[in-house]
């Protein structure tokens, strides 16, 4: 199984922690190194809030082995057309390392301090479902693109210069709802995120997909499974029983999160591949922690 590491990009990211813990991501193994997209926390205070694109075409131009990506980008505040342009020439100048992760949006706060409409959620899903429609008709046809929607519209439009490689760079949804999310990601996406579950829940939900897949004419090999979620990384320093406060490990793992000594995470991860999960994005929340990274990596990848 591959591992890779997920920042919240608004909770103190910045130059200086962006190009530290992106070279120690890539020296110390992880499969991969992904960010939020948001402007603000869901409440105050807000801290230091590194802007998407600027920050993952540095990261294009200074990696050589790391695959990346936005975990997500909200198209309630991302045009489609944009992001598609902007994905297409980051993967380009990557060597064909970025997975576009897109979402419909879903933080309030940000949206009302910046001025964008969320959208109550039936009409939110339906701008992220013609944004998809959009992504796709723009990255995945050599002919131009027509499409007529409420929201969006291309009329012979076309992104130059094309992609060298096939289908990239590819989509990625992420999500857990059976009734929005699961279908778009079987008609439109090249990969599922799952977010915090349980190896349990998330083989329902896998089968699900496998389901929504068949009824899309596409095989269960064409969408790769991975799933973020939170990590309590055991030093043996108690802060991890610090973070738990009056909660018990156990609860924490039952609510889908990884953790414990790394021989546990390994257990952890191993039934989680066991149930389909192909790629597991740890959280990791403390951006000047560079000696737990490490000590994760040498526990966890050895």
């Amino acid at each position: 199984m591959d591992i890779a590491i997920m920042l919240e990009g608004q909770h103190g990211l910045n130059w200086e922690r962006w190009q530290r813990i992106a070279l120690a991501v890539e020296e110390l193994g992880f499969a991969g190194l992904y960010r939020s997209d948001h402007f603000t926390n869901p409440e105050p205070p807000d801290y230091d809030s590194l802007e998407l694109w600027v920050s993952l075409t540095w990261l294009a131009s200074h990696t050589k082995r790391i695959e990346f990506g936005p975990m997500v980008a909200p198209l309630s505040f991302r045009n489609p057309v944009f992001a598609a342009r902007i994905a297409k020439d980051i993967d380009a100048l990557s060597g064909g390392r970025m997975i576009l992760g897109v979402g419909a949006g879903w933080q309030v706060r940000e949206h009302t301090n910046f001025g964008f409409d969320l959208l109550e959620i039936p009409e939110r899903f339906a701008r992220f479902k013609e944004g998809l429609e959009v992504m796709s008709q723009l990255l995945r046809r050599d002919e131009p693109a027509n499409f007529q929607g409420t929201y969006y519209q291309l009329n012979d439009a076309q992104l130059l210069p094309k992609s060298s490689i096939p289908g990239r760079p590819p989509i990625l949804i992420g999500g857990n709802g059976p009734r929005r999310t699961l279908p778009l990601v079987a008609k439109f996406a090249d990969e599922w995120n799952a977010v915090y579950v349980t190896a349990e829940r998330f083989a329902e939900l896998n089968t699900r997909l496998n389901e929504l897949l068949d009824e899309n004419g596409r095989q269960p090999s064409d969408i790769r499974r991975s799933l973020m979620t939170g990590v309590l990384f055991d030093q043996g320093d108690g802060k991890v029983q610090e973070k738990l406060g009056e909660r018990s490990l156990d609860e924490a793992l039952a609510n889908g999160l990884i953790g414990g000594t790394p021989s546990m995470m390994v257990e952890q991860m191993g039934k989680l591949g066991e149930v389909g999960v192909e790629r597991v994005l740890l959280q990791w929340m403390d951006l000047d922690d560079m000696d737990g990274l490490e000590a994760l990596a040498k526990g966890v990848i050895g």
